[in-house]
């Protein structure tokens, strides 16, 4: 009967860990799409930088970060203007969700929390900016050199999703706590 319920309890932790990062996911969704383009037509990938918070707070949580993945290369393959970006966002999402499970799940736990968000987000949209271009090119080319859409598009986004990082990892993690400990009236 013990068995049962551990079993019962694992299996409601993981609902919610699972309707977490959908909400979350959604969230980036959203932000990500009703943007404005800021720098030369480039949006920040408010998507990319919620599927960072989402593998934090999973750390450790291996088929949450590949589901992570999955949702959010899906979800970026529904707001894609890039030719071919459908599956490229797809591919691109999955190996970057791998990335920067290894990533939380490898550094040191003594970093401070923002430390490593901003660790994990600045070299994750490298590699997302990397996987994303190198797929695009095997799949339909790139509209310019690997190199020069790596320097016009993924370094500036880089620093915005580093700018975003610091701002949204904060608010989600006081709101995780404020659901954590309500307070008693």
């Amino acid at each position: 009967m013990r068995e049962y319920e551990i079993r019962g309890d694992e299996l409601r932790m993981d609902i919610r860990k699972g309707i977490q990062v959908a909400l979350l996911l959604a969230i980036g969704f959203i932000l990500h799409y009703i943007t404005p383009p800021i720098l030369f037509g480039m949006k920040p990938d408010f998507l990319l930088v919620m599927m960072f918070i989402a593998l934090l707070l999973n750390r450790g949580n291996y088929r949450l970060a590949v589901l992570t993945g999955l949702l959010g290369g899906i979800l970026s393959a529904i707001t894609s203007t890039f030719p071919g970006g459908q599956i490229a966002n797809i591919i691109d999402k999955l190996l970057t969700a791998n990335c920067a499970y290894l990533m939380i799940k490898f550094l040191p736990t003594s970093l401070p929390k923002i430390v490593l968000a901003e660790v994990v987000t600045i070299i994750g949209t490298l590699l997302s900016g990397v996987f994303f271009l190198a797929a695009a090119a095997l799949i339909v080319g790139l509209p310019g050199s690997f190199i020069a859409l790596f320097l016009a598009v993924v370094l500036p986004a880089t620093l915005i999703n580093a700018i975003a990082i610091a701002i949204l990892q904060p608010a989600v993690q006081m709101s995780q706590q404020a659901v954590n400990h309500p307070t008693s009236s």
